[in-house]
């Protein structure tokens, strides 16, 4: 299934939560911290009033609560409007 994002969406790809273990404690997939980065992986064409600026491949940082979640073929995505978008990782 493919997803086009509409005017200034996007569809992100969240990087996997980092699993952090002490002393032989598992850490339960709902205590693990959120990631808040991840790779752009479709964008919308943008608005009259506001260019679409990201790309798709584009790796960004987005806000705690950013955005909404959508599971499209077993893989969880988040889309979310360009602005709540902070950053483009840039290597």
């Amino acid at each position: 299934m493919n997803i086009k994002p509409l005017a200034d969406r996007v569809l992100i790809l969240p990087s996997p939560a980092e699993e952090v273990t002490a002393a032989g404690i598992i850490i339960p997939d709902s205590a693990k911290e959120k990631p808040l980065k991840g790779e752009v992986i479709a964008a919308g064409p943008g608005t009259k009033e506001e260019e679409m600026i990201l790309k798709a491949g584009d790796q960004v940082l987005y806000g705690k609560y950013a955005g909404t979640e959508v599971t499209l073929d077993g893989t969880a995505y988040l889309i979310m409007r360009q602005n709540d978008v902070l950053g483009i990782i840039e290597n």
